[in-house]
């Protein structure tokens, strides 16, 4: 009965070309928009996470404010502090930066340069265009040893082959520097810009270079299996106990990211609610065409229920034809929303990322618009008196 019932739907189709496409349209039309926005959404949230987590997504850095770095609370031993006091932190460096100016021959160009301890390259899977990064013997001897951000290495070696060369650092002096690495280039996070910054050990740093006697910055790795969120909110509670909510500020990749996907989250679901209203407006096509397939075929019901149909098997009959109608709507809806989000992901230079769930919300929702307005044209067509239809003109 079933086979027989999409057979009768799509001769009724073929006998009203026109008025079969133009009802169409509304389901196509309403499918497409949610299956794009709720895609181009989802894409635009992993782009601006990918972005993000250029900076480690388990990553937290700490930067105590300047009216604090004089306390003596913000010095290397607090880094132990951390890492006894709060759960789920693997490793906390202490990181100071400043800008000077780095000299090759007669080339010179301003740069940040950062003092780092040895493990700062592997928790940030720094890759290397050349040499690597500095030792932990390095830092322990206080050697001065460099390693060159891409842009500054392209600059002052535009021929390559930077390792194994001197370069002068300008601060209050100027100290000849033994090039040991040169990094691949990457983009800048939202606290450092590694392709225009140099690297020294953190000791040669505070030393040497700076004698800083507070650490400027302090980078949090969170063990795997811990929620960075969770681990961000204790760091942050315990820092308010000890130097208050102005004594530092706290970043967080993971945050961010939460924060963006929630927001472009909200804003494409916004969208495709707004877009799922042409839906309602071509289930409203769909009554209409049944009504009129209702009308037109009213003497074929009479001469079914007169060889004995039930009013159910027309009801089912009539339904199955909507069914039919906003299904085959349904499924080229997401055909044209999916070219359309791949159109508009690839102009914006994004992955796509295509949501089955908008997928299957789209085509579960215009199915329910074939029932819930095929309904009431089936229940008409079912409740045709027999003779009434039989004479009708």
């Amino acid at each position: 009965m079933l086979f027989e019932n999409i057979k009768l739907a799509f001769n009724a189709m073929r006998g009203s070309k026109l008025r079969t496409v133009l009802s169409l349209l509304g389901i196509i039309i309403g499918v497409a928009s949610v299956v794009a926005i709720l895609t181009i959404g989802a894409s635009a949230s992993q782009s601006i996470t990918d972005s993000i987590a250029v900076g480690g997504l388990d990553m937290i850095t700490i930067y105590p404010s300047y009216g604090q770095r004089s306390t003596g609370i913000f010095d290397e031993e607090f880094s132990d502090m951390l890492i006894r006091d709060i759960d789920g932190l693997e490793i906390v460096l202490p990181q100071n930066n400043s800008n000077a100016q780095v000299r090759n021959g007669k080339e010179t160009i301003n740069a940040s340069v950062s003092g780092v301890l040895s493990e700062y390259g592997s928790v940030l899977n720094l890759e290397f265009a050349e040499g690597s990064f500095f030792s932990a013997m390095d830092n322990i001897n206080r050697r001065q040893v460099v390693v060159l951000g891409s842009a500054i290495a392209d600059e002052l070696f535009p021929d390559g082959q930077a390792v194994g060369q001197y370069v002068s650092l300008f601060r209050n002096q100027a100290k000849s520097y033994l090039i040991v690495g040169v990094l691949e280039s990457k983009d800048a996070t939202f606290n450092l810009s590694y392709n225009n910054t140099v690297f020294i050990p953190y000791n040669t740093y505070t030393q040497r270079f700076a004698r800083a006697t507070s650490v400027g910055a302090y980078v949090l790795k969170v063990k795997s299996g811990f929620d960075t969120i969770e681990v961000s909110d204790r760091v942050t509670e315990y820092l308010d106990g000890i130097v208050g909510t102005d004594g530092y500020n706290l970043f967080s990749p993971a945050s961010l990211a939460e924060m963006a996907n929630q927001i472009t989250g909200t804003f494409s679901a916004f969208l495709a609610a707004i877009a799922a209203i042409s839906l309602l407006v071509g289930g409203i096509g769909i009554m209409n065409i049944m009504l009129v397939s209702v009308a037109e075929r009213t003497k074929e019901i009479g001469i079914r229920k007169a060889l004995g149909a039930s009013p159910n098997v027309i009801r089912g009959q009539f339904i199955c034809e909507a069914l039919t109608l906003t299904i085959i709507g349904g499924l080229l809806g997401i055909t044209v929303g999916a070219l359309l989000s791949y159109a508009v992901t690839n102009l914006m230079d994004w992955s796509l990322h295509l949501s089955y769930t908008s997928v299957i919300l789209a085509l579960g929702f215009s199915m329910f618009v074939g029932v819930f307005f095929g309904w009431y044209p089936a229940m008409k067509a079912s409740r045709l008196d027999p003779i009434d239809a039989l004479n009708y003109e």
